[in-house]
């Protein structure tokens, strides 16, 4: 039974996560650890946290199942640090963005009867800002949380029984559950999460440059413009790691769209862009 909790990140998805537990009736203790701690009082006063670890090592021992709620490299350097550290009654997970680097590191360094295990995980869920004080208890209620397990692992019993238990606390706080192989997994994220963020990412700079002498022009946009730079926001710090480990997948998915773009310029006055906006409208009602 899980009755011990550290999360180590406490920005929005760490913060969120214990948030989301304590909302799907979890009684146990919840420590939270950031690099930040003024992050850390901020989770520990929404009440995402009962403590905040002074060493957050010493704090993963300590605990049933450490999450890792930090950007990906990050988490792949936390990986090392925890595998000498922990044993066969520990559970790590994870809510990283990209998965084949995460996945192919817990092979290495867990998921061995006399070693910790290890769930790669990621719940498809945020928003364009991150920090605890924007923390939700019910961000992940009505998405999909990725697993890329693998079957083949020969966890320790208690290992085997973690895992179970934390799959269904993640379905508890709302979430609906997939498990993908990680290649996979990292190509249908650059086409749904990856795209979109570099798109919005490029017209909101664009539009900087274009517009940024005259505010005044951003309120004729409206509404249209507002949806479509919102996650123009999004921090460097986050999307870094994730452009670095899932480079050749968004790359594809980018040179596709430039290339539809390309498309539409050149039939604007053809009955080509009549099927473009049939497309369009078709994948919105399915």
């Amino acid at each position: 039974m899980i009755e011990r909790i550290t999360i180590l990140g406490t920005g929005l998805l760490g913060t969120s996560a214990g948030l989301a537990l304590r909302a799907a009736g979890f009684q146990g203790s919840i420590t939270g650890w950031n690099r930040s701690p003024e992050q850390a009082q901020i989770a520990l006063e929404m009440g995402a946290l009962d403590t905040i670890a002074p060493e957050p090592v010493e704090a993963a021992r300590a605990s049933d199942v450490v999450l890792l709620a930090v950007p990906i490299y990050a988490t792949l350097e936390w990986m090392e640090k925890l595998a000498g550290a922990l044993g066969p009654n520990h559970l790590v997970t994870d809510v990283g963005s990209t998965k084949a680097q995460i996945t192919t590191a817990a092979t290495r360094l867990y998921n061995t009867p006399t070693r910790a295990a290890f769930l790669p995980g990621h719940p498809m869920a945020g928003k364009e800002r991150g920090g605890a004080a924007l923390g939700d208890a019910t961000l992940f209620r009505g998405t999909v949380w990725l697993f890329t397990d693998d079957p083949a692992y020969e966890r320790s019993a208690r290992g085997k029984a973690l895992v179970q238990e934390w799959r269904q606390w993640v379905v508890a706080t709302g979430s609906r559950v997939i498990d993908l192989d990680p290649v996979r997994h990292d190509e249908l994220v650059a086409w749904v999460s990856h795209l979109p963020q570099f798109v919005a990412t490029a017209l909101s700079a664009l539009l900087e440059d274009e517009v940024g002498e005259a505010p005044e022009l951003k309120d004729v946009g409206g509404r249209g413009l507002r949806e479509m730079t919102r996650l123009g926001a999004s921090p460097y710090s986050m999307w870094r790691d994730i452009a670095h480990t899932n480079c050749e997948a968004i790359e594809r998915a980018l040179h596709a769209l430039e290339q539809r773009l390309a498309h539409l310029r050149e039939n604007l006055r053809t009955p080509a862009l009549r099927e473009e906006f049939e497309k369009a409208n078709r994948f919105r009602r399915e």
